[in-house]
């Protein structure tokens, strides 16, 4: 589990697929994999993973951590798209006494949403994301989504989708500053949101039935 807080950007190495899995390596701050024993989970760019390899070298300013990515996550999630030099939000789980400043988040994407708007103004940027009909009714004004790994307060919701407003801390930590038209993010619905919906929709539905 996680906070949806990111921790830092790491910066993608190698992505080199062999049977329908890709080796991703990346390489980050030695001080964001402290401790890391393989098997680990962590979220990058909001999707858990599993590290499989960990290089520390006294040498290097950067540490290497590798995840292996098998086919299903690169067709649901956006890793798929990622090549050497870019960079992806990072974050640990959660452990006890961990400060929860964003919310809950499982790490396991529902759908990727499409940039088709940005606006910049001073100290602050608009972002208009276009998701797929099926997630739009568990996106809610003033609501909770994961983007990219980020704990996110949705803005205005349209009939296509929804518009983030980032602040310029957001900015700087996480890596949705540099999304360009077209981009693709990754996006996890709120849980609460999505189990409350689903219940509803079920009790509906077997009341008409009856």
């Amino acid at each position: 589990m996680f906070t949806g807080i990111v921790q830092t950007q790491a910066t993608v190495i190698s992505n080199n697929y062999q049977h329908s899995v890709m080796r991703l390596v990346l390489a980050v701050a030695p001080q964001y994999i402290a401790k890391v024993e393989l098997g680990a989970s962590i979220a990058i760019n909001g999707c858990c993973l599993t590290v499989v390899k960990v290089q520390h070298t006294t040498e290097q300013a950067l540490a290497e951590v590798s995840f292996d990515v098998i086919d299903e996550t690169l067709q649901l999630t956006n890793l798929g798209k990622l090549t050497s030099g870019s960079t992806v939000n990072f974050e640990r789980s959660i452990t006890f006494g961990t400060e929860l400043g964003g919310h809950i988040v499982s790490g396991h994407i529902h759908c990727v949403a499409q940039v088709k708007n940005i606006i910049h103004t001073d100290g602050n940027c608009k972002i208009q994301l276009s998701l797929p009909t099926k997630w739009q009714k568990y996106v809610l004004y003033k609501g909770f989504v994961s983007v990219n790994g980020a704990s996110l307060t949705v803005g205005e919701v349209d009939e296509s989708g929804f518009w983030l407003h980032l602040i310029p801390e957001t900015l700087a930590i996480t890596n949705i500053g540099q999304a360009s038209l077209g981009d693709e993010l990754n996006i996890e619905v709120d849980q609460q949101t999505y189990t409350i919906i689903n219940t509803v929709e079920n009790y509906l539905r077997q009341q008409s039935s009856q």
